[in-house]
């Protein structure tokens, strides 16, 4: 589209990052960290034919192993809703939420209801068909067409012995009417597609992306044996054959060899499930032995997710933040079964007396009071008494191990989790960044400058470096944190999801400074640091471009190269060399397979919506954006690209619609009063457009293109003396910035001031010598 007196077109939105892929991160499994290429998963040579039979089939043989799973929380992952598996009140149990809306929990004839608002905010009887989880909460699940289940929003506190409402507890911010994505009968709470795979084995999910509906299965509807071990067929051959007849080179006929797997394979084995991810499609037995990232990509320790030095803020279910710890790292490779029974999942020693920590660290030097300084349970002492009371920290708790190395944080209202990075208290980072710290999480009346002064009167004033300071700084784009970013890529002995985390943080930097190090990163041994500089790269000029991303189109690992097939598809299909054209189409068809898979969230819609404007192929955008803005109204990226395809198409009135729609919905997203200021100039509606760019350049006063836009404008409008004061703007803020260059020199030539005129037209040629504008103008000077 052609801009308007040099007002930029929409196709500028480009630039704001919102046509990039959005990550579908949902609550559960993460990547596995790998030091090379190949996938080399602990197997058995049966693996290929087997298939899976049920864990009741492994009792007879391994009745210890059944034992200590038998009542855990895997076993208790899912079940029918009965008389055993019910924990809940459904006595005619009557619960009232804050808003003063009541919900009826009863029995008819052996089966559990609740009466309750349902679709549409209309009260209904609902029955529960599932029970999801088990301490310190149970959730119910609740049936509808569509193959759907549903998570009701009132769970059972199994500690407490109440009902709570989980919306008061997590989203307490949230107005959740019935249209809002997160009400319980919408996506945001199906079971389906949020919860399933990591709480029953062998789930597949059964998606139907055109009729919106699901035919979810299952071989056991708990977290049981072949979750972790396999498809036990091959094992139960293997077990059946007379003693002397058993081959002795199969693995016992096991799919994954557990009682051998190294420490690196047995973390990939819980981060399945014990991780934040995305994921491409169903788990299969081949997954077993891949790389972690040809199933599911891992979250990142950036925002909304951890703090900035890596703590957790909303929920990582473990793997990120257990694979920061100085424990995790290669020279020492603690993993999950040296703390947890794999089968009960209990500790396997006492946490309280510091027990579980000293089977490895020495108890005359860290659990004493010189290395405390807290006093232990049984001592002479005062416990800390907080709140008016309602905070009691008893004697002992500061010298447990666990509190000040292992912090943590209520999740879904009572679930209280605990930090596995397993780090040394820092409250000098939270005054610096504003990060948590396990002092203050007990000294809640004290501030960190308080807790910190302790620190150094104990321990003296020396600190160790912390990745979290420059993560912090990244956040920020502090241009003096760059040159710190690039090491800590390129230091093997920084933990990688950090390294892969330093690699998304230089989008917050110029491409031209940025480039070759995230160019550098996709050439890492590491899956997870190629993944994020795929998805990183700056698109600094087309063919740089795709000299570095062409080659990724061969990356072993399945989220490399799809990210990169994505990243390519903004490219015009004939800039893709014909070598790689086969290659960039496979790795095309299985991006849409996995958004496709996923296509019951409005990211992975808003995702097929992009690459298939990327494609040209305009309708299948605009109906993949709407089916986005179908599942979640409120997901407005989808609607400011889908105001962007109207645009492109001639319809700017349902364009401006759906931009006002988007402040309307979202008024603190200042970049739409952007992006209408910029409709409004082209529709000629220059005064609207005056309202919204000046609205935009308050909300926003480090982006300079906001100033370059209303100098623009007000040349259209008439007004010089305005025009100029925002042209200086952007060339006090970006001096050499061609753009900015050329409109003042153009801006000086026509108001008749050649001297200036010929200034910027001088300035422009010696920094862009290969292109001819400057140079033009200084002929056009030269003739006058």
């Amino acid at each position: 589209m052609p801009e308007t007196k040099k007002t930029p077109a929409l196709s500028t939105w480009k630039k704001t990052g919102f046509i990039a892929t959005v990550l579908i991160l949902l609550a559960f499994p993460l990547y596995l960290i790998r030091a090379h290429f190949s996938n080399t998963g602990t197997r058995g040579t049966q693996q290929e034919s087997a298939v899976y039979v049920g864990g009741d089939k492994c009792i007879d043989c391994h009745p210890h192993e059944y034992h200590d799973w038998h009542g855990s929380d895997h076993d208790r992952a899912m079940d029918s809703a009965t008389e055993q598996s019910v924990r809940g009140n459904f006595n005619h149990a009557l619960f009232v939420d804050r808003k003063g809306d009541t919900s009826l929990f009863y029995k008819q004839d052996n089966k559990f209801f609740v009466h309750t608002k349902g679709p549409g905010g209309k009260p209904g009887d609902f029955r529960i068909a599932y029970t999801f989880g088990t301490r310190p909460l149970q959730q119910y699940l609740v049936p509808f067409d569509g193959g759907r289940l549903q998570c009701l929003p009132i769970a059972w506190d199994t500690i407490r012995h109440s009902w709570f409402s989980l919306p008061d507890s997590i989203y307490k911010n949230e107005n959740l009417t019935p249209d809002n994505w997160l009400y319980w009968t919408n996506n945001g709470q199906n079971w389906n597609g949020m919860c399933a795979d990591c709480h029953s084995t062998n789930l597949k999910k059964g998606y139907d992306p055109d009729k919106h509906t699901y035919h979810t299965t299952w071989t056991d509807i708990d977290v049981n044996c072949e979750a972790c071990h396999g498809p036990g067929s091959e094992h139960i051959k293997w077990a059946n054959l007379p003693e002397m007849d058993r081959p002795k080179n199969t693995n016992y006929g096991l799919t994954v060899n557990t009682s051998k797997i190294d420490p690196v394979e047995e973390v990939k084995q819980c981060a399945r499930c014990h991780a934040r991810r995305s994921v491409m499609g169903d788990f299969t037995p081949d997954d077993f032995h891949k790389d972690m990232l040809d199933y599911m990509i891992p979250q990142l320790l950036n925002a909304p997710h951890y703090f900035s030095d890596g703590q957790i803020l909303d929920e990582d279910y473990v793997y990120g933040s257990f694979t920061q710890s100085y424990m995790y790292q290669e020279h020492l490779r603690v993993t999950c079964s040296d703390c947890h029974n794999v089968h009960s999942l209990k500790t396997i020693l006492p946490v309280d007396d510091n027990q579980l920590c000293l089977q490895c660290h020495r108890a005359d030097v860290y659990d004493t009071y010189e290395h405390t300084y807290h006093k232990k349970a049984g001592e002479p002492g005062k416990p800390l008494v907080l709140d008016h009371g309602k905070k009691v920290v008893k004697v002992g708790e500061g010298a447990k191990c666990v509190n000040c190395h292992m912090p943590g944080r209520y999740y879904m209202g009572v679930d209280f989790r605990r930090d596995h990075s397993l780090r040394i208290p820092r409250p000098d980072l939270s005054v610096k960044y504003g990060t948590p710290n396990a002092c203050n999480q007990c000294h809640t009346d004290k501030s960190p400058r308080w807790a910190d002064s302790w620190i150094r009167k104990w321990y003296g004033p020396s600190r160790r470096h912390h990745y979290g300071e420059v993560l912090a700084r990244g956040r920020k784009g502090d241009p003096a944190a760059l040159d710190s970013l690039i090491l800590i890529i390129h230091d093997i002995l920084h933990p990688v999801i950090v390294r892969a985390t330093a690699v998304t943080l230089l989008q917050n930097y110029p491409p031209q400074k940025s480039f070759e190090a995230v160019k550098s990163a996709l050439s890492d041994p590491e899956s997870i640091i190629r993944e994020a500089a795929v998805r990183s790269l700056p698109a600094l000029s087309p063919e740089k471009f795709k000299e570095a991303l062409l080659p990724m189109l061969n990356d072993p690992v399945k989220a490399v190269r799809i990210q990169a097939a994505f990243r390519l598809s903004s490219l015009p299909r004939r800039q893709i060399d014909g070598k790689y054209q086969k290659t960039f189409d496979k790795a095309i068809k299985e991006y849409e397979e996995s958004m496709r898979y996923m296509g019951d969230f409005a990211s992975s819609r808003h995702n097929l919506g992009v690459l298939f404007s990327n494609l040209g192929q305009i309708n299948n955008a605009i109906a993949n954006y709407k089916e986005a803005i179908r599942i979640d109204n409120l997901f407005f990226p989808a609607k400011i690209n889908l105001s962007l395809l109207y645009n492109q198409t001639g319809k700017n009135d349902q364009a401006e619609k759906m931009l006002l729609d988007v402040i309307r919905h979202e008024p603190d997203f200042d970049q739409g009063y952007y992006y209408l200021g910029l409709l409004e100039a082209e529709k000629k509606q220059y005064n609207k457009a005056l309202t919204y760019l000046l609205e935009a350049a308050r909300r926003m006063p480090e982006y300079t293109r906001i100033n370059y836009n209303l100098s623009l404008l007000y040349q259209q409008l008439g007004k010089k003396k305005e025009a100029e004061i925002y042209l200086q703007k952007c060339l006090k803020a970006e001096p050499d910035n061609f753009d900015y260059l050329y409109a003042a020199a153009t801006y000086y030539l026509k108001m008749g001031d050649n001297a200036k005129a010929k200034k910027y037209a001088v300035r422009l040629s010696e920094k862009y010598p290969n292109n001819p504008a400057g140079q033009n103008i200084l002929n056009l000077l030269t003739k006058k």
